[in-house]
Order: structure tokens, then sequence, then C-alpha cells
């Protein structure tokens, strides 16, 4: 496989501070707001736009949980390999608050639609809003569109889009490997 470069660390900061300042731009003080990532890959964004939210921009008392939507997957039972589950971490009730979902990469939108059905769990929502690093457009199955998007990628299905972080490949980049 080949992979080519579409974004950097540098890239990647600037388009985090712009993402940051059209949540304040959108919510204010964040009172209402809660922030839920999407284990494990949407995680590592969301932490990170909050900790950008605290400390460059002053936002307080920001809320943020983390989702596993494994078990609410349609293709859960229809993969070779079986999926692993990580940990649901959310201290809060939804109810009555505007939800931000926050993910990787939107590429089917079957991801963000076991977090719908995830989230009701924790209570009904006011609203909620789609915040993605990676746009794919082309590889929608379901209408589901992001309110916040850090690039739109035009990617063909054969290509993949490969997000690293600091974290856990030692560097924030993002790919697109030919199959």
């Amino acid at each position: 496989m080949s992979a080519k470069a579409l974004l950097n660390a540098k890239d990647i900061e600037i388009i985090l501070h712009r993402l940051a300042c059209q949540l304040i731009e959108n919510h204010d003080d964040f009172s209402n707001t809660v922030f839920i990532g999407l284990q494990p890959r949407g995680a590592y964004l969301a932490n990170r736009l909050l900790q950008l939210l605290e400390k460059e921009y002053n936002a307080k008392d920001l809320q943020l949980g983390l989702l596993d939507i494994t078990f609410y997957r349609d293709d859960f039972r229809r993969r070779d390999e079986p999926l692993t589950a990580t940990k649901t971490e959310i201290d809060f009730l939804i109810e009555d608050k505007k939800v931000v979902i926050i993910d990787d990469v939107l590429y089917s939108g079957r991801s963000v639609s076991a977090a719908l059905t995830a989230m009701q769990s924790f209570g009904r929502p006011k609203n909620i809003e789609l915040l993605v690093l990676i746009d794919r457009r082309f590889s929608r199955h379901l209408p589901i569109q992001p309110n916040y998007k850090g690039r739109q990628v035009d990617a063909i299905n054969k290509e993949k889009v490969l997000v690293t972080w600091t974290e856990t490949h030692n560097e924030d980049a993002v790919y697109i490997e030919q199959k």
C-alpha cells in the first residue's frame, strides 16, 4: 500500500483552532453543550479540541464523554474478525443539552447512526451536531452531513483515509492510502 500525506501536524493544529472558533461562535459559553467523542479515534480529536478550548480560548466547565458504538453498529456481526469494544465514559445526562458528536473521519455515516442509537440511553438531547476532522463526501450510505469539518476529501472507495495522532502513532497527520 502506498500512502500520500494529506495533512501534517501544522495543518491539523490550524484546523483545530478553526473548529474551536466555530464552536465558540455557535455555542457561546458552552453551559448547555456537551461533547461526545466516538471511541476510539474520535476520542483523540475530542480531547485535543477540548484542551484547546480550555487553554487557548478560556472555555470553562466543558463536559466530554466518550462513547463506544461497537454493539450498535449495523455491521457488528458481518465482519470476518470480531470487533473489540472500548469503554463508554459518560458521567452526565444529555437530556435537553446541545450535543456535539466528534469523530475523526465521516465515511459512510454508519458510525454516526450507531452513535445516535447508543446515546438514547443517556437522555434526549435538545439538538445534535456533528464535528469531524475529515469528511469523505462521496462515500455516504446514509444522509448524514457534518456541521463542522476540518477538511473535505474526495477519496474513492478503494482509498482509505488514515488519521494518526501523537498519542498512538507518534505523529499528527492524515494520509490517503491506496489499496
